[in-house]
């Protein structure tokens, strides 16, 4: 069996962090994924996706990521239900996440903060940093952005990358 989720999206809301009774770390969040289509407007939808994230990862989501970050997570499809205070059977379908990069540099994400017009579309970059449930330490890709590591509080303190529009394959 198969149950293997792949997405790219922008948060759509701060990640919200609690702890449970047994101190583990747990964050939910929710990313905006265009669809690859358009309606009969011409215009672009997206599907909001609830996810939740556990443990260390969650802990270092909701220290590197904001509302509108781009983020690219895998992970798997689960469905829980519980009773509601009425009584009523509830049933939740999520992705819980196993690994989450970010794709954009923190000056960038603040740059197009500046000039937030509350789209969560917007062009797609493939670098950044990845963290991986499974492992201990965090992966660098070889993109010149230092890895998370517990010597280093600022991941995003390197250099900059200056890419144009005209540079982007989409």
């Amino acid at each position: 069996m198969i149950n293997n989720v792949v997405l790219v999206g922008r948060l759509t809301r701060d990640p919200d962090l609690r702890y449970t009774a047994n101190g583990a770390a747990v964050a939910s969040f929710s990313l905006a994924v265009n669809r690859n289509f358009t309606n009969q407007s011409g215009e672009r939808e997206a599907d909001f996706i609830n996810c939740v994230i556990w443990r260390k990862p969650a802990e270092t989501l909701a220290n590197y990521a904001r509302k509108g970050t781009l983020l690219g997570v895998t992970g798997r499809i689960q469905t829980r239900n519980y009773e509601n205070q009425q009584g009523q059977r509830v049933y939740v379908t999520e992705v819980v996440a196993e690994n989450f990069q970010l794709l954009e540099s923190r000056s960038a994400s603040e740059q197009r903060r500046g000039n937030d017009s509350g789209d969560f579309s917007g062009n797609q970059s493939n670098f950044g940093n990845s963290y991986n449930q499974n492992q201990s330490s965090q992966q660098s890709s070889n993109n010149g952005m230092p890895s998370f590591d517990r010597d280093n509080s600022d991941p995003f303190g390197g250099s900059t990358i200056d890419i144009s529009d005209d540079d982007l394959p989409f």
